[in-house]
C-alpha cells in the first residue's frame, strides 16, 4: 500500500522527517504512512501534516509488539525507523523486515548494536531481498557518501582510488540530539558490562564479520595532532567513532574499491598555533570526561537527569535553520596526487539535514532502488544508494558534494 511508513513518527524527528516527506511529495508521486504505539498522537500528527485534505494515513504498532510490527512491514516497501535507542528499541522491528522482505533504515549510530543485528538476520535478509540499511542521518551519510563520491572524483581523474582520506570537520553549528545522546549511553553501559565487547569495539573493522583487514588500521579517535594538509590542529570528532566503521564497511562491501589498504580518518580543525592547540586540547579533555562520566554509574545517572538533553528534546525551528556544517575531505594516491573535495548542509546536523537525509534515503530505497541486482542484506548508505543518493542529496536535502581542485 505504501512506499515508506514512518515508525516513531510523534517523537521529535520523526516529525521532522514527515515535514520533509510532506515536502517531497509535492515534488514527486510518494505513497506513505505515519507509524506508532498511539493512536490519539498519530491522529493529531496526521490532522497537523495534512490539515483540510485527505488525512495522512496511520498504522498502530509498538517496538514490543511483534505482530503489529509484522503487520506494518506487509503493508509498505520500506520501514522508516526513528524509535531508538535501537538497541533498546530496535531488534524486533528489523527481525520483522528481514522476514517480510521489507526494506528499512534508521538513524542509528550503535555500532554495538548493527554488528548485533547483522550477525542473527543476515541470512534472512538475504534469503528475503530485504535491504536492512542502519546509518541514514548525519551519522553516517555526509562522510560515507563524501568518500564514495572523492573515491569517484578520483577514478575519473587519476584511475585508481585514493589510499588515503581524511575528513576535516572545518565549521558546524547546531546541537546534539538526546536521541543520540540516549544511544551513546547505553552503548557506554553495554560495553562497561562486557569485556568482550569492549575489546571488540577497538577494532575498526567491527562491522566487516569476515574481513582479513582487522590490524591494519589506526583506530576511529584519533590523538590532537597538527594537520600539515590544512595548517591547523585537529582534536578527534566523536561521530568517528561509528562513521569510520561505516566507511571501512562501505569499502568492505565493495570489494575493496577503495583498494585493501586503504585509510580513513575524522576529526575537527580547530585552528593553528597555540591557541588552535589550546581548544584541540580543552575539547580533547571534554570528550575523555565525557566518556569517564558515563562509564561511572552515578555520574551517568546525574548527566542523564541535569545536563544532557533527553529524547524527544530539539532545538527550535529557528535554530535548526541556522544550523549548518562544512565538512571537507582530503585524499591522496599512491602515487602522490591530492583530491580536495567539500561536503556541506544546509541545517543544523542533528535535526534539521538528519530529517531531510533519511527522507531521501527511504525514498531512494523505496522507488530508485526497484529494478536493483543487489541481493538482500545489511548495506552502508553509499555502498547500496551511493549514486542514486548523490542526486537526490544536492537536489532535495540541502546537501552538496563539491570538488575543490
Amino acid at each position: 500500500m505504501f512506499d515508506v511508513v514512518v515508525f516513531g513518527a510523534t517523537g521529535f524527528v520523526g516529525q521532522l522527517v514527515c515535514q520533509a516527506l510532506v515536502q517531497q511529495s509535492e515534488r514527486e508521486s510518494l505513497r506513505w504512512a505515519i507509524a506508532g504505539r498511539s493512536a490519539s498522537k498519530l491522529k493529531v500528527l496526521a490532522d497537523r501534516l495534512a490539515p483540510g485534505s485527505a488525512a495522512i494515513a496511520q498504522i498502530v504498532a509498538d517496538a514490543d509488539d511483534d505482530a503489529t510490527l509484522r503487520a506494518m512491514c506487509l503493508q509498505t516497501r520500506v520501514v522508516l525507523s526513528t524509535v531508538g535507542p535501537y538497541a533498546l528499541y530496535g531488534d524486533r522491528l528489523v527481525k520483522a523486515c528481514a522476514e517480510t522482505g521489507t526494506h528499512y533504515c534508521d538513524l542509528t549510530g550503535e555500532s554495538q548494536w548493527i554488528r548485533r543485528m547483522l550477525d542473527q538476520h543476515q541470512v534472512q535478509a538475504a534469503e528475503s531481498g530485504a535491504y536492512i540499511v542502519p546509518c541514514c542521518g548525519f551519522d553516517s551519510i555526509p562522510s560515507d557518501l563524501g568518500v564514495y563520491h572523492l573515491q569517484s572524483q578520483a577514478q575519473q581523474r587519476y584511475q585508481h582510488p585514493c589510499e588515503v582520506v581524511n575528513m576535516r570537520v572545518m565549521a558546524a553549528q547546531g546541537g546534539v540530539s538526546g536521541g543520540t545522546i540516549a544511544s551513546g549511553l547505553n552503548l557506554v553501559k553495554e560495553a562497561m558490562d562486557d569485556p568482550d565487547l569492549r575489546r571488540a569495539l577497538q577494532n575498526p573493522y567491527f562491522l566487516c564479520p569476515d574481513s582479513q583487514q582487522l590490524d591494519t588500521h589506526s583506530r576511529p579517535l584519533i590523538p590532537v595532532q597538527f594537520d600539515q594538509d590544512f595548517q591547523e590542529w585537529v582534536t578527534p570528532f566523536v561521530m568517528a567513532d561509528v562513521n569510520v566503521r561505516v566507511v571501512l564497511r562501505s569499502n568492505y562491501l565493495q570489494n575493496y574499491a577503495y583498494g585493501t589498504d586503504f585509510r580513513y580518518e575524522e576529526g575537527i580543525l580547530t585552528r593553528g598555533g597555540p591557541i588552535g592547540w589550546l581548544v584541540a586540547q580543552g575539547l580533547k579533555f571534554g570528550l575523555d570526561g565525557l566518556v569517564l562520566a558515563t562509564a561511572i554509574p552515578p555520574l551517568r545517572e546525574l548527566l542523564e537527569t541535569t545536563l544532557l538533553p533527553k529524547p524527544g528534546e530539539g532545538p527550535s525551528p529557528e535554530a535548526q535553520n541556522q544550523g549548518f556544517y562544512d565538512l571537507r575531505l582530503i585524499g591522496k594516491t599512491a602515487d602522490g596526487q591530492v583530491l580536495k573535495t567539500q561536503v556541506k548542509g544546509d541545517r543544523d546536523p542533528g535535526y534539521g539535514s538528519t530529517a531531510k537525509l533519511i527522507a531521501q534515503a527511504s525514498i531512494c530505497l523505496a522507488k530508485d532502488l526497484k529494478d536493483s541486482s543487489q541481493p538482500g542484506g545489511f548495506w552502508t548508505p553509499a555502498s547500496l544508494m551511493g549514486s542514486q543518493l548523490l542526486e537526490r542529496l544536492p537536489k532535495w536535502a540541502g546537501v552538496t558534494f563539491t570538488v575543490l581542485n
